[in-house]
């Protein structure tokens, strides 16, 4: 039986490995790392079999306990935490030290090319202190559209970004989070390996909006705008400058990339095809839909 440690539990991601790990059915032991007990709870109250710990990425106080004991770590980036020096090095440092010696890390595909992005950083982090790994690299998330870009959806009818034509390939969460569980789960099999993830399709920003108007009553569109623009636009919304940095180097890179590779390894493993994007929007209709 192993302790297995997941961070971001209450977020997308988190949310469905913990769903994904109950479903395997293992002797392991699931604990959700959170920063607000109270509201995690509530979040996880149909599942019975979970331990809870306080754990905060902001917050290097709360490692030292939520590590005590733990075997295995589901590590990934929250979204608006950019600065790996601050935040991630005395994570991966903590981790260590506890001899916890198994983290699977949710990272980017292409990570490999893009040594500016946090996921890089991160990667090498784990590297540079001989932890052993399993870095999961998945494509785009479907679920892109229905958080981060969701807003604009919602109130500009407007999909923003300095995208471009670039082809993005699109894999939903959930197919990510039964990977990493199954990954979670038998360790051992895929220790030390770095494992691309994508779905079945290679669709630019613009391709995506048309699929989406095919299924929604009130359309939506595209818009394309430089790197500068979009970072002015984001600042006066609120948002941090990070996070907009990171979003301007994962929409803005890909045009002068080639067209993502298309992995087979999610049909391999499970021997299912990845949810394609007419399934995903169709699923998620209600949230395209105008406030």
């Amino acid at each position: 039986m192993k302790n297995i440690l997941i961070t971001g539990a209450t977020g997308n991601v988190g949310f469905e490995v913990i769903r994904f790990l109950t479903k395997i059915n293992s002797s392991n032991h699931i604990i959700a790392g959170v920063r607000s007990l109270s509201k995690a709870k509530n979040v996880f109250k149909e599942f019975s079999n979970i331990a809870f710990t306080h754990f905060d990425f902001e917050d290097v106080n709360t490692f030292d306990d939520a590590l005590n004991g733990i075997d295995s770590v589901f590590l990934l980036r929250p979204p608006h935490i950019s600065d790996i020096e601050t935040y991630f090095k005395p994570l991966i440092l903590k981790i260590k030290e506890k001899h916890v010696n198994q983290i699977v890390f949710l990272s980017v595909q292409g990570v490999e090319k893009s040594k500016v992005i946090p996921h890089y950083k991160i990667e090498q982090l784990i590297l540079d202190h001989g932890l052993d790994y399993s870095f999961l690299r998945p494509s785009y998330f479907m679920q892109n559209l229905t958080t981060t870009l969701i807003n604009d959806i919602k109130t500009k009818r407007e999909i923003i970004l300095p995208a471009g034509e670039a082809k993005f390939n699109w894999i939903d969460v959930q197919n990510i989070a039964e990977v990493a569980a199954i990954i979670l789960d038998k360790f051992d099999v895929f220790k030390n390996q770095a494992i691309e993830l994508t779905g079945l399709e290679n669709k630019n920003f613009a391709n995506v909006t048309n699929l989406i108007n095919n299924i929604i009553a009130e359309p939506i569109s595209y818009k394309n705008v430089n790197p500068i623009k979009f970072y002015r636009i984001k600042k006066r919304e609120g948002m941090v400058s990070g996070m907009i940095i990171v979003m301007v180097l994962l929409h803005f890179l890909p045009r002068f990339q080639k067209e993502p590779k298309i992995s087979d390894f999610y049909e391999r493993l499970t021997g299912k095809k990845p949810t394609d994007l007419k399934t995903f929007i169709t699923r998620e209709r209600a949230l395209f839909e105008p406030k």
